[in-house]
């Protein structure tokens, strides 16, 4: 897999992360750890695009 095409697939997952963790928040019966859990899953997604991005 090429790197462009590796960071499009971390991008999307990002943005599918973003969505749910929104969807999450609306949802008066989530969990807060879930909503924690996938944020935390978001942080990283963005930190590994961003080292890619750099090298």
């Amino acid at each position: 897999m090429s790197l462009n095409a590796h960071l499009t697939e971390l991008r999307k997952k990002h943005q599918t992360l973003s969505d749910a963790v929104e969807a999450a928040q609306r949802s008066p019966g989530t969990d807060d750890l879930e909503i924690r859990a996938m944020k935390k899953q978001k942080l990283q997604l963005k930190e590994e695009i961003e080292r890619l991005q750099t090298h």
